[in-house]
């Protein structure tokens, strides 16, 4: 059963919205038969590449948000990410444009390294203040997800990658995303924002509940014993 979710990682609900889904897919039984699917989405596609305002500076300026109230939201967000298990530092945030980032995730996802790559991105902009529109920074991050310096060149000079971040945005677009966290599950159910790990609980098991009676699997009743597989384990 397929999970589709629509981020950015310049999103703070985007992150601990992945925690809140991993924390409840962790526990659900059947998590072998569930595939993990990322999508890029730009909260903010006209941000430049280099950064010219602060993070604090970019709510106020570009988004039109009162000084008082821009620090009431992320002392609470910072709060909220803490319970999830994060670390956000937002004095550190550097604030550009993430299409970049969305690039070299497209080629991560082709390794089958996506939520690896969504994992290690949103740590750099949150926690370590990284620029993830610096090339140069993205090529040292993908090496630390097992890209090579060449991949990381390749997913931002070869327009197929910047045609899948599109692609991504435009389907987005066409069913109604209109913010993100977006989990839309076997293509049937969505659940929007960072819901708690219980909602994700629920959902997973009725939409599961609901594909397994179409995806039955092996038809037969198996009695296990020893046996040998073509890994070579016997036992």
């Amino acid at each position: 059963m397929q999970v589709e979710i629509w981020s950015d990682v310049m999103c703070p609900f985007c992150y601990i919205g992945k925690r809140h889904f991993e924390t409840a897919l962790e526990k659900f039984a059947d998590n072998p038969q569930v595939e993990v699917i990322w999508k890029s989405f730009q909260l903010d596609p006209s941000l430049p590449e280099k950064e010219e305002l602060d993070h604090e500076q970019y709510l106020v300026t570009r988004k039109g948000l009162p000084k008082d109230q821009v620090k009431s939201l992320l002392e609470h967000v910072t709060q909220s990410a803490k319970q999830a298990g994060l670390d956000y530092h937002f004095e550190k945030v550097v604030t550009v444009n993430s299409f970049n980032a969305h690039r070299v995730i497209q080629m991560a996802k082709t390794k089958g390294l996506g939520t690896v790559a969504e994992e290690r991105l949103f740590k750099a902009y949150f926690t370590e203040g990284c620029d993830i529109a610096d090339r140069n920074t993205l090529i040292e991050l993908g090496k630390d997800i097992g890209l090579s310096a060449e991949e990381v060149q390749e997913a931002l000079s070869n327009e197929i990658y910047a045609e899948k971040v599109n692609r991504d945005m435009n389907e987005a677009q066409q069913i109604g995303v209109r913010g993100v966290p977006f989990f839309v599950l076997d293509r049937k159910y969505a659940v929007s924002g960072a819901q708690p790990p219980e909602v994700f609980t629920q959902t997973l098991d009725k939409v599961f509940a609901e594909w397994r009676a179409k995806n039955p699997g092996s038809p037969f009743g198996i009695s296990d014993g020893e046996s040998c597989t073509p890994d070579g384990s016997c036992g």
